[in-house]
């Protein structure tokens, strides 16, 4: 494995008992909102079976699962971010239709035309090989299939980016240092937010991979955006 994919892994195991409340804490819950308008998307497309990937601590997959979809599969690299998800899910929702296992999304394991749909939430941003990523999830969803991404992205007004960048920069590295004891990782979190191609800059890249129908929706100022596309 890569070193950089290793640090990636290690990264996200140490964080993981306290990854969930950052995450709320961090967007003042705003997240929430986010995850539902990614189920609304899909609640129209009425998937059958489902790939979540770098499904972290399940949090999408969880939420996916009021939709009465029949079966979804979460993937990640992480072994602690999917003890925590498994853990979550047998409490809050023991009879869910939630499979868990550890998959790199660069070489998901399973065959082609498998899933009627695939997500990622705050995810692909991490992958090593972004457009590898992309191509395997296409791969592995039916022709018509739809992926759904919802990940940061960089508020276009001025006034908005300005007061971001100063809580990325300077707010979330000292919290997560403050309830984590990893300064680095939320350091690196904010950072490789900023690098992201967001915008059309990454519709561009979902068009190169194959994908046809590609459409962004902006998210609270541009915080975040989802991302969608049809194999």
């Amino acid at each position: 494995m890569a070193p950089e994919k290793t640090r990636i892994i290690k990264m996200f195991d140490d964080i993981s008992p306290r990854y969930d409340f950052l995450n709320h804490f961090l967007s003042f819950g705003i997240d929430h909102c986010w995850r539902k308008k990614v189920t609304r998307i899909l609640k129209r497309e009425n998937p059958s079976n489902l790939l979540d990937v770098a499904t972290g601590t399940g949090d999408l997959a969880l939420a996916l699962s009021k939709l009465k979809i029949h079966s979804i599969t979460g993937i990640d690299i992480s072994p602690n971010m999917l003890m925590i998800a498994k853990e979550k899910i047998k409490r809050k929702s023991p009879d869910s239709p939630v499979d868990l296992r550890e998959g790199d999304a660069e070489h998901i394991p399973f065959p082609d035309d498998r899933f009627d749909a695939a997500t990622v939430a705050f995810g692909v941003r991490n992958f090593e090989n972004l457009e590898a990523g992309i191509r395997e999830m296409r791969r592995v969803i039916r022709p018509e299939g739809m992926v759904v991404i919802l990940e940061f992205s960089q508020p276009e007004n001025p006034f908005f980016r300005s007061l971001y960048k100063l809580y990325s920069k300077f707010y979330i590295p000292a919290a997560g240092k403050w309830i984590s004891g990893n300064s680095h990782a939320y350091c690196y979190l904010p950072e490789s937010a900023a690098l992201f191609p967001s915008g059309e800059k990454f519709l561009g890249i979902l068009t190169r991979c194959g994908f046809k129908d590609c459409k962004l929706k902006k998210l609270s100022f541009g915080i975040a955006t989802i991302y969608t596309g049809r194999k």
